[in-house]
């Protein structure tokens, strides 16, 4: 997802390149442009030309859970990786999310509370939210995981083409959504322990995002009752 990232992406881009040369594996980036209002999209065209598999799509609608589902339904990995512009988890981390050989989970998710999880330079104030918001979570909806709001997750691509249609919710609380989904599928899910640096120049709006957030819970459930995650067909 790339919304406002003119000068965050071409960085990005070269560290996840140099690392994928390294990979014995096959592999494409997708980069969705969501109304921005700098030059993000024509950045990431003229990156297209350098990067080999690098493909650029435009999101008109707003909200980051628009475009990670638009970009997790046009890709076709075996594995559909989602990760943040800053990389505030080190990209060599990825491995970490891909079984070497067997299908032994359906989804994993990056967490930064997971046991040997590492924070690096986060402000305690933001920590303690943090925590205040999993606990929230843990108690309303999804109870047993650590984190669910970290940036980084991987789907098999059968799994994401199942969930991901099921999405109703744009902004920053769809990986709620979209685990609440998964879970009432049957998917394995499991937490990846990872080392995180903390960005200062996060979009995250702490209050604003955390009403925002009991909100949406509250239609997840509501979506729930009306059936909105039925299997349909």
């Amino acid at each position: 997802p790339a919304h406002n990232e003119e000068r965050r992406l071409p960085h990005a881009l070269e560290q996840i390149y140099s690392f994928l040369k390294t990979q014995s594996y096959t592999a494409e980036v997708l980069v969705v442009e969501n109304g921005s209002s700098d030059r993000t999209y024509e950045i990431a065209l003229e990156l297209s030309k350098q990067y080999k598999e690098l493909q650029v799509l435009k999101e008109e609608q707003p909200g980051k859970g628009t475009a990670i589902c638009h970009g997790m339904l046009e890709a076709r990995g075996e594995y559909r990786f989602m990760c943040d512009a800053d990389l505030s988890m080190p990209i060599e981390e990825l491995g970490k999310f891909i079984p070497a050989s067997t299908n032994q989970f359906d989804i994993s998710i990056g967490s930064r509370e997971a046991p040997g999880a590492v924070r690096y330079n986060e402000p305690e104030y933001r920590h303690i939210g943090g925590r205040l918001i999993n606990f929230a979570i843990r108690l309303l909806i999804l109870p047993g995981f650590h984190d669910t709001q970290c940036g980084f997750k991987c789907f098999r691509g059968v799994v994401a083409e199942e969930i991901f249609p099921y999405q109703t919710i744009p902004g920053w609380s769809f990986d709620i959504e979209i685990l609440y989904v998964a879970r009432k599928r049957g998917y394995k899910i499991i937490e990846v322990p990872i080392h995180w640096h903390f960005d200062p120049e996060t979009k995250l709006r702490a209050v604003k995002d955390a009403l925002l957030m009991l909100r949406d819970i509250f239609l997840i459930h509501l979506n729930n009752l009306h059936g909105l995650y039925d299997p349909q067909g």
